[in-house]
């Protein structure tokens, strides 16, 4: 029982430490001891341990004077050298940028973990709808669940695809079933086009543009996402010839088969 007991105990600091790093964005360069308790609802004096233990790691910089942290170089960087090409040389975050100012909507970009797509980054824009605001990176649910999860499910092989699709439908509650048969043919129409616009998921009623990041290794596909209202007045066919042109410059690569095929379908 002790050693099951530490082992739960350093489960819970490293997701801490992990909810820490995620705190900071484009909204949020700077947060307090009191900013972090309030985000994870987490005690103040743990919290303030730990924020020491990271500054002392060289993770964080603490202001003298503000007392507020600042994530440093090395947090950015960290495990940066094993990363894809598009992550270790900036790429992917010139393309975010450069979607995030052309349209002003919020810019994501999604993982798929096990059953479960995650929200990596959750970059707001300024006109980002009400019913996003509170999301932001680390959040989790099952694949099924949302348009960015659907897509990666599509770069799956068709009978691994078949199983994990089962496998979700009969693992979900009762308010979240469906038809197996019809979400693999709506997986199976999204394997050549490589784009998809759907909802957001994570109990949000926005809608999204998902596209497949490029070139990404097998099991691993990461998807950007332009999030917006519903109720918002968006150019679909604008939107999406914005997401092709920016792949097209921001992803260059010298086999640019995938990003043609992207650009054909977005014709």
């Amino acid at each position: 029982m002790p050693m099951t007991m530490a082992g739960s105990n350093k489960a819970k600091i490293a997701r801490r430490v992990i909810e820490v790093l995620e705190f900071f964005d484009d909204s949020h360069r700077e947060a307090t001891v009191m900013d972090i308790v309030r985000r994870y609802n987490r005690p103040q004096s743990s919290t303030s341990e730990l924020l020491s233990s990271l500054v002392e790691l060289g993770l964080l910089h603490k202001d003298p004077y503000t007392r507020s942290y600042r994530l440093t170089p090395r947090a950015a960087l960290l495990g940066n050298a094993g990363q894809s090409g598009v992550v270790r040389d900036g790429r992917l975050i010139r393309l975010m940028d450069r979607l995030s100012a052309q349209t002003g909507l919020t810019v994501t970009l999604m993982g798929m973990v096990g059953l479960d797509s995650q929200v990596i980054v959750w970059r707001h824009g300024a006109r980002a709808p009400a019913c996003t605001r509170d999301l932001h990176g680390g959040r989790k649910e099952p694949l099924a669940r949302n348009s960015a999860g659907q897509l990666m499910l599509s770069t799956v092989s068709p009978s691994r695809c078949e199983g994990m699709v089962r496998r979700l439908n009969a693992e979900a509650d009762a308010a979240h079933k469906f038809s197996a048969a019809e979400m693999l043919a709506r997986i199976e129409t999204l394997r050549e086009r490589r784009y998809v616009f759907g909802p957001v998921g994570f109990g949000s009623e926005a809608e999204s543009l998902c596209a497949l990041i490029p070139r990404q290794l097998e099991d691993h596909p990461l998807v950007i996402s332009l999030v917006y209202g519903r109720e918002d007045k968006v150019n679909t066919d604008g939107l999406l010839q914005c997401v092709s042109e920016a792949m097209r410059a921001c992803l260059p690569d010298p086999d640019t088969d995938n990003v043609e095929t992207f650009q054909k379908s977005a014709a």
